[in-house]
């Protein structure tokens, strides 16, 4: 399916109006387990049509908010709201969710559409209804001339498939994706990811989805919480989490980025100045700190120029080292560059030429440079 996000998706920003009210509201949660506590006083809030993404690594959390939203866990203290409503000791078969496992848990002896019909009888709907939403999910995910097939004659996408369109089949207002895709291979997984997004959009629904995978949240989502051991560190739109990481730990868990830990030397005239064992650095920002601070600048590779000759100015955001290491990636290369002290920087840069044609390979004494808006300090 050709990606299309269409204008809905691309101006929906309800979180910026002071007016709307969150559709779930996940208010002062605390999650234990015996002496384990999972999830550490969380405030969380997502809207109405957001498509939402938990992300963090094995053991933040996520899941088990996941699961308590979903009914499967109660939360040890705080409320979980829906539309305004306490959801909190409501069953699970009794809120407006539905929830796609990553095992897909289809029957194997049942028939794609009995699959998808599955949920639809044991609620009771009359027989025409359920043939008819039957053939509309069928369809919604191309699906239709598999109909009559099991489970063990489709493809790991197609059965993707299946389970989207039977947790969708009841029409829950909240549909919860734990790590969806997960069982699929890259491309498969890459182009399923934008097949979600237009049925998302399409249908106007809530998804909440639970990955580890920063490329999956940054595609799908329209929002990201990270999480760490039970905390959310930043909730922000996949641009601001990847340009502007409230935190050391954001920052280094979503995409690649260079760290150099430092201190402050001045702040003051839309610049922070900072020292980096030696290396002088200029960040087009006053960051909340003084001179003498401990601080970090950051920077992504792909914002980092490398070249063979020195830049005009080499007094300050300049790093002067030998190419240690060089990784292809098809589309772009990154060089690791160690300098006299053993400290490395990474620096992207697009495959423009052929390789054959690259000028600057391993020993080469190199010099990297970016402007000082490309880079952040990060005081915490």
């Amino acid at each position: 399916m050709a990606k299309s996000l269409g204008p809905v998706k691309r101006k929906f920003s309800p979180w910026t109006d002071p007016n709307e009210k969150p559709f779930i509201r996940f208010e002062n949660i605390t999650k234990t387990f015996g002496d384990y506590t999972a999830i550490d006083n969380l405030t969380l809030d997502i809207y109405e049509r957001e498509f939402f993404s938990l992300l963090g690594p094995s053991g933040c959390g996520k899941t088990t908010l996941m699961r308590m939203l979903a009914g499967f866990e109660e939360p040890t203290s705080g409320r979980i709201l829906l539309q305004g409503k306490d959801i909190s000791g409501v069953p699970p078969y009794r809120r407006p969710t539905n929830m796609m496992f990553q095992s897909y848990a289809l029957f194997p002896h049942m028939s794609v559409e009995k699959n998808i019909a599955f949920g639809l009888k044991q609620d009771g709907l009359p027989k025409d209804e359920v043939t008819a939403r039957v053939a509309e999910m069928l369809k919604l995910v191309q699906l239709s001339q598999f109909a009559s097939r099991k489970p063990s004659q489709l493809s790991g996408g197609q059965r993707q498939r299946v389970a989207l369109a039977r947790s969708l089949a009841k029409k829950p207002k909240v549909l919860l994706l734990d790590e969806p895709l997960g069982a699929l291979d890259k491309k498969l997984r890459e182009e399923t990811q934008f097949e979600l997004m237009d049925i998302q959009t399409k249908l106007g629904l809530t998804f909440l989805i639970v990955t580890h995978d920063q490329e999956e949240a940054m595609t799908v989502s329209d929002r990201i919480a990270v999480m760490d051991k039970g905390v959310v560190m930043q909730v922000a739109t996949p641009a601001e989490i990847y340009e502007a990481p409230n935190s050391r730990y954001v920052a280094d868990f979503i995409g690649d980025i260079n760290i150099l830990e430092g201190k402050a030397t001045a702040v003051g005239g839309g610049l922070t100045k900072l020292d980096c064992d030696g290396l002088a650095i200029a960040v087009a920002d006053e960051a909340p700190c003084t001179a003498g601070d401990s601080i970090a600048f950051a920077i992504r590779p792909e914002k980092v120029a490398i070249s063979l000759d020195a830049p005009a100015d080499t007094s300050v955001n300049t790093f002067h080292g030998e190419v240690w290491d060089i990784g292809y990636l098809g589309d772009f290369s990154v060089f690791i560059v160690r300098d006299e002290n053993g400290r490395t920087m990474r620096a992207a840069q697009a495959n423009i030429a052929r390789l054959v044609d690259r000028p600057i390979t391993y020993g080469d004494m190199v010099w990297l440079s970016w402007k000082a808006e490309s880079g952040l300090v990060l005081t915490r």
